[in-house]
């Protein structure tokens, strides 16, 4: 087994990374070590690296989404064995190990939130979904948040019910919009028009546009006598509110489950919750998602890993210049750096 190398942020603030030797875990209960062949950029990173708008203790390592190679297995590991290829979503933050973040040559993770790979499948196209559906499936089917049933393989049948998912064209709004077809409800979405076939493609029944000045009158008379179960708003900011007031002005649950750490309070009436990915870390919900829904799923090639995977460079020197070029704004795509 060679050395690790990562990709290292060094002080708060600090720019660029630093490629400098990292420490090789050990995989202990429920952990496997893999061999990293591609990492996915997400949007907390840079914050990160910008704002330093969490506690680390530096020098740090990011990174949440990686696909490679099972390397080797802890002790009591039998989903697993070495030579795998898995894609898994690191619990570095909750661990609070460098040896769990994905900016490296090898990391750690979570049997409960890695899945088997198919041959066909390239990491690169991989790994863009870890992380997006753990934060989709957290906000989803969690008891505390909308609480929808579970996905099935064979998808189940349309079981008369609605939900929203507020930017469909996101990662996560990508992710949340095949798990909730594959549950049985009938998807609305807001994307940007030149997206509106991808989301659909993806399953959603109706696609509106966001930044369109009517778009609460036109999701309210679409929703009129639907079965309602709520908002997963995907996108957060200031171009969320408008699905609050959807939800305000519609019969049904009156429910936002949001990835916006920060929001204003909702009307009387309507509950909003701030959704995590790492909620799902130890609970049926994530088990289930990771360990019996996706790996099939993705088997039988019935959920797509989205979006697109936009690969943006090799080597651990490319993590810089591609969450730079993720901070520029990207559409329907997911930047990615293959090892």
């Amino acid at each position: 087994m060679s050395s690790n190398m990562a990709a290292w942020i060094t002080s708060p603030k600090a720019w660029p990374f630093e490629i400098k030797p990292a420490p090789m875990g050990v995989p202990g209960d429920d952990e496997i070590l893999i061999r990293n062949h591609a990492i996915a950029m997400n949007p907390i990173d840079k914050k990160l690296q910008q704002l330093a708008l969490y506690p680390l203790e530096y020098p740090a390592i990011l990174g949440e989404d990686v696909a490679g190679e099972v390397v080797s297995v802890g002790p009591n590991v039998t989903r697993f064995r070495p030579g795998d290829r898995v894609v898994g979503a690191t619990a570095g933050f909750v661990t609070r190990r460098t040896t769990d973040q994905a900016f490296q040559m090898y990391c750690i993770l979570r049997t409960n939130l890695t899945i088997p790979l198919p041959g066909s499948m390239p990491f690169e196209r991989a790994v863009v979904v870890p992380l997006g559906a753990a934060t989709a499936a957290a906000g989803l089917f969690q008891a505390e948040f909308l609480n929808l049933q579970l996905p099935t393989h064979p998808k189940q049948g349309p079981n008369g019910k609605t939900v929203l998912v507020w930017g469909g064209a996101s990662s996560v709004g990508s992710n949340a919009i095949q798990l909730a077809v594959a549950a049985g409800y009938e998807v609305f979405t807001t994307a940007s028009p030149r997206n509106f076939d991808y989301v659909k493609n993806l399953g959603a029944a109706q696609a509106f546009d966001y930044s369109s000045p009517g778009i609460v009158q036109d999701l309210v008379g679409a929703l009129q006598g639907k079965d309602f179960v709520g908002v997963f708003d995907a996108f957060g900011g200031p171009k969320t509110l408008p699905a609050v007031e959807v939800v305000h002005k519609t019969e049904g649950v009156k429910f936002v489950a949001t990835t916006q750490p920060r929001f204003p309070a909702p009307p009387e009436g309507v509950q909003m919750k701030q959704v995590q990915a790492m909620g799902i870390l130890n609970n049926d919900v994530g088990r289930f998602i990771f360990e019996d829904y996706l790996p099939e799923a993705f088997e039988q090639g019935t959920f797509v890993p989205s979006p697109e995977p936009l690969v943006a460079g090799q080597g651990l020197e490319s993590i810089q210049s591609a969450l730079d070029l993720m901070a520029e704004g990207v559409s329907a795509r997911k930047i990615v750096v293959t090892l």
